[in-house]
């Protein structure tokens, strides 16, 4: 191998690289163990531990945060918590847009984009403009959207394109204001390490919050409308007196508690500092602002702190906004307070004691953002309230807001504009709060809280500040949130419990160390101890460049993406076992060892670009086309391949050149004393099996066929994805009968099926054991109700309290968080609009799969024959595995269900099926050209029995890892590696007896009907 230098130094680089990104995963476990150690079980106290130190930089200058951004983070799917795909709708902000238009041209093209959205990918915009086309091609969009709101943006003489540059904009910008909402109310919910991110369909948001264990707070924190609002504020001066009145009976409250207790502390209280408490608000406020400005000088000891939180115990956690003067700042904020005593805070200003103090008209809300680096202090604003209680002006007044830039200032601002009624009461307003500042608040926190300069006329203002661009967009969309309604609701959601996470841990680790030492012992037995070492260590070189890749993507890992890299080392053992079946034939030809490894690696090369090309196109397509758990199998594998190929070429040859090369080197058969003689010398005839071959292929294609119609087997099962519905897994403190809960259940859904929906509720049995179950159900899933959730989950627990053996309540039912061994341990919801839109891109992943299958061998092989042999064997793969799913799915112990995670497996079994019959052509193509004259069948012949230990090689290694994934791997992933077994048994017998077969077949009929037309 030429440059053995460079190779050794980018392989070393690669690996520190690696174990780099691979650090932070340790890192990160160091501080988790710390957190649980210091939290004691108590997860909310883990939870402001971690947060506590977010900020620290604990590894090569990096933040805790930063760290945890970096790692591998594991699935939903194996340490619990909730992933929720939320829409926003676009059509309701199309009618609100078109100021709620009731033209029937408008209404028919919004029903038909309606309908076309249930089997197209396009987004709802281009779909509705389609669609309005073809209700009247002469009609023009301004008719609609020339409305009051948009009278700036669209004239009744705009163009249909003008309109519609308006139309996506304003609706891009309504999914920008829904995401941003969504974004803070889980920056608010307090979940280590949260996921948000828009999704490529317009209008789709995927939150990933892992750890969640009340899934039904979750849906109302994220299902309620967004409220925009404009608040009067007091000044702080004006309430410093009542709050200081607080602060003196709180501290007499805590005296006379310790009193009463008998505890000595209150009698330790310094004398002046009694004082202190009874002393004027001027001299507090010095003594409160000297104190603070000691602490924050010389980190005020430890005693004198302590006795100042017993002297100003609400003060203490308050952090007045004084001055070092101790006057109060000017505007509304009162304090500055750590995220860890604002529940504090506001049960002391909510009390009662508080209530007769303050003003009536006071409310306290939090800034949205914090206001210091570390991200721990909050400021609290204090907000007027008119005589009603409501705010000064409500949000739905504003009609645009955007980004500004000034040419005095360095900073952005934002402008806005009013409707009339809005305009009216904003000029009001302003003039009677100059000098003051109006707050801005979404959702109850504190955007923004402007001082007011002088009175504005015309509803168009601008708001100043220290905004950064991003900042002034978040505020631009915060103020056009009120324009329109934009409501999000969830269109697919999974919620997995705790326990099923650790369990999924268990079977995941047990299914990867069980497959992994199965390939490790294999290769030894199969090609001798060193050969078999070599191969091994470039395995475990594929695995850690496998998993420090994954890490330096940041990829998150779930248990799919364990199967992927399980899989992908049955994969890995492919271009090992390439390269040793090449240098075995070159031992044979009787060259000496060094000269046999390099021209098996020479001979093996083609095959495996080949080989390996094929799977990681299947691999890209399931990436494109597939979503959740599926894309991160996909990511895995492909990484998988991509590692695999660099360890078998690059690794395997320095490890084996470097043997041959020692003084002592022993000349390797590539055989162990039991393998010496399998396969050699193989002359079976495979094109001649055909005649045999072609029936069984047929009868089980036949088979499958009949197996997918309806009135023979019954319908395919198909899967919540492709179906809608929901799933819930429900364990029990007792074996139960699947029959007698799906009856029960039966009766109790019935009950309330008003609507004489085609319901549907099954009940299976979903682990080892007979105590846990999953329940499917369709029932109203077109039903968008924000309680719907609630409901179903109380009509199971209606129907499966009975098969309990101790008394269950329905909070304990439903949440983990109550009981996390009972219960609901995983639910699961597809809505139809998701179902519709996985079931297209399923079907386009298979067809696309099959195109660039079909183009990629006839690119290479530059033969048609090869091309169509080649499909022909996908074509009958995935017909008799479908068949077989359709006829067991009533028989097997486990969920057979066609699901994302089965067209994952058919991918799976189109990228292994193709790389062993590439493989095979490879060899033809290789004999065709060195013994062009011999016949085609006998090279056709001699290139099956060739690569036959290849082969069994490869094929028996797969299906040993997946064996060992099926058996130890989990409940959640049987079907999806029953699919994969299945794949490697059936692809293994296309390759053999179907692809090359009809690849000959065709070859001979296009040669006879060339010297036919020659011997006319």
């Amino acid at each position: 191998m030429q440059n053995k230098g460079i190779v050794r130094t980018l392989a070393v680089l690669l690996f520190l690289v690696c174990a780099f990104y691979l650090s932070f995963s340790f890192v990160i476990r160091h501080y988790d163990k710390q957190a649980k150690e210091y939290a004691a079980g108590d997860q909310l106290k883990e939870y402001q531990y971690l947060d506590s130190i977010a900020a620290k930089k604990v590894w090569f200058g990096y933040t805790l945060k930063e760290c945890r951004e970096k790692e591998i983070n594991l699935g939903l799917d194996l340490k619990g918590g909730m992933n929720v795909t939320m829409e926003v709708s676009v059509p309701d902000i199309l009618r609100a847009l078109s100021g709620y238009n009731t033209s029937e041209n408008f209404n028919r093209a919004m029903a038909l984009a309606q309908e076309k959205q249930k089997s197209s990918g396009d987004d709802f915009v281009t779909l509705f403009l389609a669609s309005f086309r073809e209700v009247d091609p002469d009609a023009k969009l301004a008719s609609v959207f020339a409305t009051f709101e948009l009278k700036d943006k669209v004239t009744t003489s705009s163009t249909n394109e003008e309109v519609e540059r308006v139309i996506r904009e304003e609706v891009e910008g309504a999914i920008n204001n829904s995401f941003m909402v969504l974004r803070t109310r889980i920056d608010r919910f307090g979940v280590v390490q949260p996921n948000i991110q828009k999704l490529a369909q317009s209008g789709r948001i995927l939150i990933e919050l892992p750890g969640i264990k009340e899934p039904e707070r979750v849906r109302k924190l994220l299902q309620g409308s967004a409220n925009l609002e404009f608040w009067e504020t007091y000044d702080f001066a004006e309430l410093l007196p009542q709050l200081a009145q607080i602060d003196r009976e709180l501290q007499a409250a805590n005296a006379a508690t310790e009193q009463a207790e008998g505890e000595q502390q209150a009698e330790e209280v310094k004398a002046e500092e009694v004082k202190a408490a009874d002393a004027s608000v001027e001299e507090l406020t010095q003594a409160i602002a000297a104190n603070d400005s000691a602490a924050e000088a010389r980190k005020a000891q430890a005693e004198a702190l302590e006795n100042y939180k017993k002297a100003h115990p609400f003060f203490a956690i308050l952090n007045p906004a004084v001055n070092a003067a101790g006057q109060p700042y000017g505007g509304p904020v009162v304090g500055n307070v750590h995220y860890t005593d604002t529940a504090r805070v506001m049960a002391i200003l909510n009390s009662q004691q508080a209530k007769q103090v303050l003003p009536r008209e006071v409310r306290f809300r939090w800034e949205v953002k914090a206001n210091d680096d570390a991200n721990s202090m909050f400021r609290l604003v204090a907000l007027k309230a008119q005589r009603d209680g409501r705010p000064s002006l409500e949000g739905d007044v504003i009609t645009d807001a955007r980004a500004d830039f000034s040419q005095v200032s360095a900073y952005a601002n934002v402008s806005m504009s009013m409707n009339a009624e809005g305009a009216k009461a904003w000029q009001r307003i302003t003039k009677e709060n100059i000098g003051k500042s109006v707050a801005i608040v979404l959702d109850g926190f504190v955007y923004s809280f402007p001082t007011v300069q002088n009175e504005i006329a015309g509803g168009n203002s601008q708001i100043t500040g220290h905004f950064t661009v991003e900042e002034a967009k978040d505020l631009a969309n915060t103020l056009k949130s009120g324009k329109m309604p934009a409501p999000a609701r969830i269109i697919q959601e999974d919620v997995v419990g705790p326990s099923l996470g650790k369990e999924a841990i268990r079977s995941g680790l047990w299914s990867f160390a069980i497959g992994f030492v199965l390939i490790l012992l294999y290769m030894i037995f199969y090609y001798g101890l060193i050969p078999g070492l070599i191969a091994d260590a470039a395995l475990l070189c594929n695995v850690f460049l496998l998993v420090g890749i994954l890490s330096s993507f940041s990829a998150v890992l779930t248990l799919p993406g364990i199967a992927g890299i399980v899989l992908t080392m049955g994969c890995a053992v492919d271009g090992n076992v390439l390269i040793y079946e090449r240098i075995r034939e070159e031992l044979r030809a009787g060259k000496n060892m060094r000269k046999a490894i390099e021209d098996g690696f020479k001979g093996a090369i083609s095959a495996i670009v080949d080989a390996n090309v094929t799977s990681l196109l299947t691999g890209i397509i399931l990436a494109v086309f597939g979503t959740g758990p599926i894309k991160g199998f996909a990511v895995t594998y492909i990484i998988g391949i991509i590692s695999s190929f660099m360890t078998a070429v690059f690794i395997t040859r320095l490890l084996l050149e470097d043997y041959a090369k020692r003084e002592d080197a022993k000349e390797l058969p590539f055989t162990s004393m039991i393998t010496k003689n399998w396969f050699q010398n193989m002359h079976f005839d495979f094109v001649s099996a055909r005649k045999w071959a072609y029936p069984v292929a047929g009868v089980l294609i036949i088979f499958a066929i009949l197996g997918l119609d309806p009135h023979i087997f019954g319908k395919l099962n198909l899967g919540i994805d492709f179906s809608g519905g929901r799933n819930y897994v429900v364990r029990f403190d007792k074996p139960v009968n699947t029959q007698d809960v799906e009856h029960s259940l039966l009766a109790v859904f019935n009950e309330q099926n008003q609507e004489g929906e085609n319901l549907t509720v099954r009940v299976i049995t979903f682990g080892e054991s007979n105590d846990q179950v999953r329940i499917s159900t369709n029932f109203r899933i077109h039903d968008n109700s924000e309680t719907l959730d609630d409901e179903i989950e109380q009509l199971i627990y209606n129907g499966t309290k009975q098969f309990f053996a101790s008394d269950l309540t329905f909070d304990e039912f439903q949440s983990t968080q109550v009981n996390e061994n009972v219960g609901i341990m995983q639910s699961q919801k597809v809505g139809p609009a998701i179902a519709d839109d996985i079931t297209t891109s399923a079907v386009w992943a298979v067809i696309a799969a099959l195109i660039v299958i079909f183009l990629y061998i006839l690119i290479r092989f530059r033969n048609f024959a090869y091309s169509v042999g080649a499909l022909a064997a996908l074509f009958h793969d995935t017909v008799i595995i479908l068949g077989l799913y359709a006829i067991l799915w009533k028989i097997m112990p486990f969920s057979m269900e066609i699901d994302q995670a089965f067209i994952a497996a058919i991918l799976t079994v189109i990228g292994y099926s193709i790389n062993d019959t590439v493989v095979i052509f490879d060899r033809v193509r290789e004999y065709n050209g060195l013994y062009p004259k011999r016949e085609r069948e006998r090279n056709i012949n001699d290139a099956l029995n060739a690569t036959l230990s290849r082969t069994f090689s490869t094929s028996m290694s797969t299906f040993i890892v997946l064996l060992a994934i099926f058996l130890f791997g989990g409940e959640s992933i049987r079907g999806f590696v029953f699919a994969l077994l299945m794949g490697v048994i059936i692809g293994t017998f296309s390759s053999l007896f179907v692809a090359s077969p009809i690849a000959y077949d065709i070859q001979r009929a296009i040669a006879n009907r060339k010297a036919k037309k020659a011997a006319k």
